[in-house]
């Protein structure tokens, strides 16, 4: 975004990615009825809720981004045509081409978020919140802190339960001769993602397993690998629509989600290529 005061404003080059990936809906020939309102205004909207955390239902009408519902029914639509996937895909390919990607190793965690409404689907009582009702968020960088997978649980899963989908969800990455790259190097882990079994596993996948184990004295000097991923957590939940859980839907705070991790590829791209 050029203007730092408006985050929500789309940048052209992130556009020039997005548009091509965005699902055409055909006008019928016979009462066609209103022109609908511009994808790229409704996904100003989009990123106006969530870098403000403000409710779909009071999008402020004065910009011209349409009706919350608007934009809340784009972001739903977009999300199960898999846009946000495909946005990674090609942002992660600019980012090989660069040679950006450091997959030497990648690093794993997850972190709690509460949830402000009650009778939402996807919610578990939080162990570390005296119970409260929210949901965990899972991600996995690369060691530059770029977004390679992530996914939204409720809170009392455990997190090495989400090690391997996240790893296997790691995409195939073009940009490059020779074959697209999906796994990293190394895994490094904190104590809770501690299980011989997974150990096992990655080790099959061809991943070195670096993980602290439990009971042991801490001094492993893993944690001046995992700040990494710490930040990109916190650059995360800077969106205050993912710091609190307020939407009902699970399928919409994912959305929101996937749409947050890819703006920061995008950052890394434009930071490669400016």
């Amino acid at each position: 975004m050029k203007d730092g005061a408006k985050p929500w404003l789309v940048d052209d080059a992130l556009w020039a990615v997005l548009k091509p990936l965005l699902p055409v809906r055909p006008r019928r020939a016979r009462h066609p009825g209103r022109r609908p309102l511009d994808d790229r205004l409704v996904l100003q909207g989009i990123l106006f809720v969530l870098h403000t955390g403000i409710g779909w239902e009071h999008l402020p009408q004065e910009f011209g981004f349409g009706s919350g519902m608007t934009a809340w029914r784009r972001l739903r639509r977009w999300h199960q045509a898999g846009v946000w996937k495909q946005l990674h895909q090609a942002l992660l390919a600019r980012l090989q081409a660069a040679g950006e990607i450091d997959w030497s190793r990648a690093i794993i965690d997850a972190s709690y978020v509460q949830a402000k409404k009650g009778g939402c689907s996807g919610l578990g009582p939080s162990p570390v919140d005296r119970g409260r009702p929210g949901v965990k968020h899972h991600v996995l960088i690369d060691g530059h802190g770029v977004p390679l997978a992530w996914s939204a649980t409720p809170a009392n899963r455990n997190d090495v339960t989400q090690l391997l989908p996240l790893i296997d969800a790691i995409p195939h990455v073009r940009g490059r001769v020779g074959r697209p790259r999906h796994r990293p190097g190394q895994l490094i882990a904190d104590r809770g993602y501690d299980h011989d079994l997974y150990r096992f596993q990655l080790s099959r996948r061809g991943i070195k397993p670096l993980i602290a184990r439990r009971r042991t004295e801490h001094g492993s000097g893993l944690g001046r690998e995992r700040w990494t991923v710490e930040r990109t957590i916190s650059h995360l939940h800077n969106k205050r629509r993912l710091w609190v859980r307020t939407d009902r839907s699970p399928e919409t705070h994912e959305a929101l989600l996937s749409l947050a991790a890819c703006l920061l590829c995008f950052r890394r791209v434009r930071s490669s290529f400016c």
